[in-house]
């Protein structure tokens, strides 16, 4: 098939590229003439483990290109995915200026019957608005599709390649076979592709995140009982991750979660429900116990100074919202500094991908380490902010050498406390006793 993406962000860059990798001509769109110039010159503007090999390959193959001009492509393609941006508005909303926005040139550009998938993530009633607004210039026929993205940054390109489910919001028979067509290759293996209403599709996308977020909520307030009532957490995940009802998944304790996607969709489901004079107390609750989470590591380290951190410096693992990205939005790190460097602390800290994005953010008020080991040098105390797997089994005598005090303060639970007590580190984590009785 021949399709339009237009957006190269994050979702739109995946989403070509691997639509391109099943044999389709893509076309990626996007009004930034620099990005667009860098990535028809083979440069990825994103980083995604797996994805640059696909997209260099597609390139060469010529299945993948890219323009600034979409009025180019209107014409030669049967199915145009909208990849946009729905930032957060003033009210927590989703702003939808830059898919109704498109919408509004698409009307003015369709001269035939085309397929316009959204793909980014819309409240309800966006794929009624869409066609509203492509309808006010265009009488012909046309149908508005929404297929919301379920992508985990880190392993995107497996998630997209082999979903566990596809949902397609149509009522259309005509845009149904040709989507099923789009997907088939994609679902070879027999997971299922579940078509519904328009707006059960975009409600789904926000229900799916919204309870993975209070699933890792629920865990962190568990954490905190467990820190006050002298259980571990770890113990309470497995014995309730077995129950098949709960599942394993996003069970575990930490500092809260980060990224472009669960806050943004919390907030957004929120608001929505405000629209209509509902009044969502579980997402609410949801939405405060991870903006408590974020700073409760910074909470036990004032207690271990007896709330006198000036002066110190800390070294710091992790700065991306997850292991495997660079994506720095809403990430717990960035909260840990703020409340740091408030108490007037010293921040030194390495990320395998996320430093130069923290940088442009934070400018110089943080050092920044070449590497893992370099950070602890003059640190008074180690700090864990992103499970990478580097930092999951490092060199403990190296880290007894370059930090003294061996004070470590996990936020993400990577080390057995037993283990780091035999090695002799004092060793404060998330929901689990300092030392095993």
């Amino acid at each position: 098939m021949k399709i339009a993406v237009i957006g190269t962000g994050y979702v739109g860059l995946v989403t070509g590229t691997c639509f391109a990798e099943t044999g389709n001509k893509v076309v990626c769109v996007d009004i930034d003439k620099a990005k667009v110039d860098k990535l028809s010159a083979g440069q990825i503007t994103i980083y995604e483990p797996g994805l640059e090999k696909l997209f260099l390959r597609n390139i060469k193959e010529e299945r993948l290109r890219f323009t600034t001009d979409l009025a180019s492509v209107v014409d030669e393609v049967e199915m145009i995915f909208l990849a946009l941006p729905t930032p957060p508005g003033a009210d927590g909303a989703a702003d939808l200026k830059y898919v109704l926005g498109v919408a509004d040139k698409l009307g003015k550009l369709l001269n035939s019957y085309k397929v316009i998938v959204n793909k980014s993530t819309v409240p309800v009633g966006t794929a009624d608005k869409v066609k509203a607004a492509i309808a006010k210039n265009y009488q012909g026929d046309f149908d508005v599709v929404s297929n919301p993205e379920f992508l985990r940054e880190g392993v995107a390109v497996d998630d997209f390649m082999k979903p566990d489910r596809v949902v397609i919001g149509t009522t259309s028979e005509r845009a149904k076979k040709l989507m099923s067509e789009l997907y088939a290759p994609f679902v070879r293996q027999g997971n299922p592709v579940l078509f519904m209403d328009e707006r059960s599709s975009e409600l789904t996308k926000y229900a799916a995140n919204s309870f993975l977020a209070m699933k890792i909520s629920f865990m962190n307030e568990i954490a905190q009982l467990c820190e006050r009532m002298g259980a571990d957490v770890d113990m309470v995940r497995r014995g309730i991750g077995s129950d098949e009802r709960i599942g394993k998944r996003f069970l575990f304790s930490g500092i809260g979660y980060g990224g472009s996607c669960f806050p943004k969709d919390v907030q957004a489901l929120i608001q929505s429900a405000d629209a209509i004079d509902y009044d969502f107390k579980i997402l609410k609750a949801v939405e405060k116990v991870n903006a408590n989470q974020k700073t409760h590591l910074v909470q036990k380290i004032k207690e271990h100074y007896q709330g006198n951190l000036k002066g110190k410096r800390f070294a710091l693992w992790g700065l991306a919202f997850k292991p495997n990205t660079d994506d720095i939005r809403e990430a717990p790190a960035l909260s840990i500094i703020n409340a740091l460097l408030k108490e007037g602390a010293k921040i030194c800290a390495y990320d395998p991908e996320a430093m130069p994005n923290v940088k442009s953010q934070l400018g110089d008020s943080i050092d920044y380490a070449p590497s893992q080991y370099s950070a602890l040098e003059g640190a008074d105390a180690l700090l864990i902010a992103t499970e990478w797997s580097e930092f999951r089994t490092p060199d403990f005598e190296r880290i007894a050498t370059l930090l003294p005090s061996k004070l470590i303060f996990d936020g993400r639970n990577l080390f057995e406390v037993a283990k780091m007590k035999q090695l002799g580190f004092q060793y404060i984590s998330i929901g689990r006793p300092t030392e095993l009785t």
